[in-house]
């Protein structure tokens, strides 16, 4: 029995996975066989012995797949055989032999990789490879999918290359921040600081304990609990890319708590009184820019960023590009804002609303009129933010539903919007004054239960007594 030999269809049936995968591996000489006229031969025996191997040898095995997964020589497979060819490849799909790589669009049109290969069982598997930016890094995943299914099959535990933290982290800004995010200098100046803290710990050592000496070590340096949440999401993420990336094994960040931020939030209005000694105060230049917010919400770079193109006086629109959540939107002209930005137009100076006049870009920020604004105007703790607080505080007080103000102000969700939400302290007075608006007759129903909550009689019962009391 154990010279007696089988085909590629016995042995295919035999490890459950297809004929493709059994010639692919003879013809890397991963296999025994035996190849003559007819076919392809395998004896029994030399299939239980290659079964069998000492994990020594299915490290060598994997080390010879490694280097043929990345320097692929042609593959042909004989259709007499069993085998099927290797599909051309087309603009959205590209075929490697053991897999192939396609793209599917969204109805943005925003390109999507994906991922087809069979898995050791000979199962096809498709999978989206949601972090992917090009074919390269699509191709990638795929080499790395096909890895573990041989690690698996060869029971061979995969081991992880060490990094430390700092370098890891350099890796991450690079490669996953630069790519992925506007914003990634702020990842750059957070991870900067905690490698001074985890520095030369390599990745995979970092535990929930050490983030959370981490965390007590900065919120001891006098940041906010705000700032400290931002440096902790930071470093989620990038575990979590480090998992991906096979640096890590776990997520150290998972079960630190964030701070709650209720006491941080800070609830500032411009008042309309405040409203007007502000523009008094204000340059003419800033006068502009501060009616853009107030009507708007938009941020102040958004503001500093936006262009000529982008206004549509004729329709009475302003279109708001790369904006942070990543997302377009449009924001309707009210009749007062039209009429700033109409002026505004005649005195256009360039592609730029609020060019700099010395070198034609848009300011990068206005912190020195705007504090010399409200310094002249006696407003204390208001920021160039708060305007956008106003904007939204403004429409709820005037009937405007959440989902409205939501995408007036670009929110992916609604519990965003209500942070910028605030009702001012008149607002407030003034909802619970409509529980004292009554007509007459319900005034007196009023007073006669405020008389009965603070005496226990009826007003007649307490007329009644108090005569009785008089005349004897």
């Amino acid at each position: 029995m154990s010279n007696h030999l089988l085909t590629v269809k016995d042995v295919a049936s035999y490890l459950r996975v297809s004929e493709s995968t059994v010639y692919r591996l003879c013809s890397y000489g991963l296999f025994p066989h035996i190849k003559k006229s007819f076919g392809i031969r395998i004896k029994h025996h030399d299939l239980e012995k290659w079964l069998e191997g000492d994990k020594r040898k299915a490290a060598l095995v994997d080390n010879i797949l490694r280097n043929v997964l990345t320097n692929l020589p042609p593959l042909v497979i004989d259709k007499a055989k069993g085998g099927t060819e290797m599909a051309r490849a087309t603009k959205s799909r590209r075929n490697y032999g053991y897999g192939a790589v396609y793209i599917r669009k969204t109805k943005k049109g925003h390109p999507r990789y994906y991922i087809d290969y069979r898995d050791r069982n000979g199962e096809r598997t498709q999978k989206l490879i949601k972090n992917a930016l090009s074919w390269q890094e699509a191709h990638e995943a795929l080499k790395n999918a096909v890895l573990k299914e041989h690690y698996e099959e060869c029971g061979i535990k995969e081991s992880k290359q060490p990094i430390k933290f700092k370098e890891f982290a350099d890796m991450f800004v690079e490669n996953y921040s630069r790519v992925n995010k506007r914003s990634w200098r702020d990842d750059f100046y957070r991870l900067r600081k905690s490698s001074g803290f985890f520095g030369n710990v390599y990745l995979h050592e970092i535990s929930s304990l050490d983030v959370e000496m981490f965390k007590s070590t900065v919120i001891r340096e006098g940041l906010s609990k705000t700032t400290v949440n931002h440096y902790l999401k930071i470093l989620r993420r990038m575990f979590n890319i480090g998992i991906d990336w096979g640096y890590a094994d776990v997520n150290p960040v998972k079960h630190v708590k964030l701070y709650s931020e209720k006491d941080s939030l800070k609830e500032r209005i411009l008042t309309e009184e405040e409203e007007v000694r502000l523009f008094e105060a204000a340059s003419e230049r800033l006068r502009s820019i501060l009616a853009v917010a107030l009507n708007t919400g938009m941020r102040r770079g958004e503001i500093l960023n936006l262009t000529w193109d982008r206004v549509d006086l004729e329709r009475r629109l302003i279109r708001v590009v790369k904006t942070k959540s990543g997302k377009d939107r449009s924001i309707p002209l009210n009749d007062d804002l039209f009429k700033v930005l109409n002026d505004l137009r005649g005195k256009r100076n360039g592609e730029y609303l609020f060019p700099n006049p010395r070198t034609g870009r848009p300011f990068k920020a206005v912190r020195k009129s705007f504090a010399n604004a409200i310094q002249e105007a006696e407003i204390k703790g208001l920021r160039f933010h708060d305007l956008r607080h106003t904007f939204a505080s403004r429409l709820v007080g005037k009937g405007v539903d959440i989902v409205r103000v939501k995408e007036l102000l670009g929110h992916s969700s609604v519990r965003i919007t209500e942070r910028y939400t605030h009702s001012s302290q008149e607002e407030k007075r003034k909802a619970v004054e409509l529980l004292c608006r009554r007509s007459h007759k319900e005034a007196g129903k009023q007073e006669e239960l405020l008389h009965i909550r603070y005496t226990g009689k009826r007003k007649e019962e307490s007329l009644i007594s108090s005569s009785l009391f008089s005349v004897n």
